[in-house]
């Protein structure tokens, strides 16, 4: 059986097409002995949609802490008892000085992060200020604003925004697990609207949150549904003070398993590589060989990112493209 559905997957990467659900969940299982031949077939399709070169992001957290949702893995919600700073929306220029800096790194997108449900009127107004005034070749304006309507998609879009973050988080059928305070149907709408708006969608959540390997291949085959541009994939970082916070984290070899199955499932979307990367040690430069072609680089929100020097360095040793 092991080696009927490593056939099928190998046939599936060579058509360019996506493995079944039955192909996803064997993934997550392979024993080690199989995972060369699994990143076999993930880079083969890495290879053929994206070539040789790799992607870059940065993120700045313009809004912190005090949310009123009750995201179990989250130090901003303000129902758990974390030390996350609080601070509103920053100003314009501080947007800008932002921007300027990260725009200076090999990045392609450049992603401003709010807290909260959804980013005001009065903050997307001021958003829209910055971006109008301030684009630079080759470095995109990306947004992570929450639950945004049509509307305010659409004035972002027509003021240059290029790509709207949105995670789904997590499977359906584990969502209400993860958070109370608005559905999965809410997240879901969102990442429409991003399209309908004429956005690039980043869309993909977060694994370790105790999941089964079923729900993980439902999370997958759920985001392929939406044909999102980007999927990031975080690893579950536990926070001390939230609902999550001894919850085992995820070992290497699984999250390269994880990272497989999402590029065979989604063969033509970006795969990302964002929070929880740390959990790999050693095998960071791994995440290519399992099919990534993209990831966050420098600080992140709630916890420690990694050096962009070494990030560079790696990137340079592998011999691929930025």
């Amino acid at each position: 059986m092991a080696n009927a559905q490593l056939k099928t997957i190998r046939q599936a990467a060579k058509k360019g097409e996506p493995v079944s659900s039955e192909a996803a969940l064997h993934i997550l299982r392979s024993p080690r002995e199989d995972l060369a031949e699994i990143f076999a077939a993930a880079s083969m399709v890495r290879q053929a949609n994206f070539g040789n070169r790799v992607g870059l992001c940065s993120i700045f957290s313009a809004q912190s802490g005090a949310c009123s949702e009750d995201c179990a893995f989250c130090a901003q919600a303000s129902c758990h008892g974390t030390q996350t700073e609080v601070h509103p929306l920053c100003g314009k220029e501080e947007l800008v000085q932002n921007f300027e800096e990260a725009a200076r790194l090999p990045i392609t997108h450049f992603g401003v992060v709010t807290s909260g449900c959804a980013l005001s009127g009065e903050g997307v107004e001021r958003l829209c200020e910055a971006i109008a005034e301030n684009r630079k070749t080759g470095v995109d304006w990306c947004g992570s604003l929450g639950c945004l309507d049509y509307e305010k998609l659409c004035r972002l879009k027509n003021a240059g925004l290029k790509r709207f973050h949105h995670n789904l988080e997590t499977a359906p059928s584990y969502f209400p697990k993860i958070c109370s305070t608005h559905s999965y149907a809410l997240r879901l709408e969102t990442v429409r609207a991003a399209r309908r708006a004429g956005l690039e969608v980043c869309c993909g959540g977060i694994l370790g949150l105790g999941e089964s390997l079923e729900q993980r291949v439902e999370f997958a085959m759920a985001i392929s549904q939406e044909e999102v541009d980007s999927i990031p994939l975080n690893f579950l970082i536990p926070i001390a003070g939230t609902r999550l916070e001894n919850v085992e984290i995820l070992k290497p070899l699984d999250i390269l398993r994880i990272i497989s199955m999402f590029r065979l499932t989604n063969p033509r979307a970006e795969v990302k590589v964002c929070a929880g990367r740390v959990h790999l040690g050693d095998l960071q430069s791994m995440i290519f060989l399992a099919g990534a072609n993209s990831m966050m680089t420098g600080r992140l929100l709630t916890v420690a990112g990694r050096d962009v020097d070494r990030d560079l360095k790696m990137i340079s040793d592998l011999e691929v493209e930025l």
